[in-house]
């Protein structure tokens, strides 16, 4: 396979799964997960830049992008069994099970109560009472202008930001059952990842898996200071905190990059020693 990017589909139980893939598989493969609300697309500009070095992976989730959209009656929208579902892919697609994970490079991938922003006192109102009055608010995050945001917000000059990622965004967004999936059943349900931090937290004590993380100084949803706390559980973490906001993939492609192909050295220089 080359470096061109190749857009498939997998069959995972009832579920067309999208995904972007590029490089040799011969390489190392790293898997690239994108965020709430947004898709593979995210990736577009950096798949190309790290498929010399990666056989790269890149998958919609159930209800994201173009895999599958099944109603919340057909299918169970919870990060748990999203993550279950990404698994099943994986093996689908042949990749070989994970005996152990060496590396993981975080882009504003929390695991930290310190690393949830004032944003987030809203998000805890509606999981403490899903009422209408607590949800109503929270609609604006899943809203055109409330998209457009997370990719423009904290990026200087905002025209490095191209609007076809937002766009993509909102239209995903205006699909039929859209809110309810990312709001009414996602965003309630991040409530559970909270509650797990502690329990990742301690795998990465255990297991010390070597850590890169890149997050945007002006992220609405992440802040530094989780990005930061990774050190408290892993000494040695790579962390560095750049001008940018939430979607550093759209506007610092490059830094994403190096940081990936930081982390790929990082973890070669492990394969050597044992």
């Amino acid at each position: 396979m080359s470096l061109i990017v190749q857009h498939r589909l997998a069959k995972v139980d009832i579920l067309d799964i999208f995904y972007r893939e590029a490089g040799n598989p011969s390489l190392p493969t790293i898997i690239l997960l994108h965020g709430h609300a947004s898709s593979s697309h995210t990736f577009r500009d950096l798949i190309p830049l790290i498929a010399d070095q990666f056989h790269v992976v890149a998958p919609d989730y159930p209800g994201f992008g173009n895999s599958s959209r099944p109603t919340p009656n057909e299918y169970k929208y919870t990060f748990v069994n999203i993550a279950d579902t990404i698994d099943k892919f994986t093996e689908i697609i042949g990749l070989k099970k994970f005996a152990r994970i060496t590396g993981i490079f975080s882009q504003s991938g929390n695991a930290y109560d310190e690393g949830l922003s004032p944003a987030f006192a809203g998000i805890r109102k509606f999981w403490a009472d899903p009422s209408p009055a607590n949800r109503e608010p929270l609609k604006h995050i899943f809203s055109p202008e409330g998209l457009t945001g997370a990719y423009t917000l904290g990026v200087e000059p905002a025209s490095r930001v191209a609007p076809e990622g937002a766009n993509l965004d909102i239209y995903y967004m205006s699909r039929e059952g859209a809110l309810q999936i990312q709001l009414d059943n996602l965003l309630k349900d991040y409530e559970t990842n909270v509650k797990s931090y502690p329990q990742w937290q301690a795998y990465l004590r255990q297991h010390k898996p070597k850590l890169v993380a890149i997050w945007g100084k002006s992220d609405p949803f992440f802040i530094p200071p989780g990005a930061e706390a990774f050190k408290r559980d892993l000494p040695d973490a790579d962390v560095s905190i750049i001008e940018g906001g939430h979607f550093l993939n759209d506007s610092n492609p490059q830094a994403i990059a190096a940081g990936i192909k930081k982390l790929l050295r990082a973890m070669s220089e492990i394969s050597r020693s044992e």
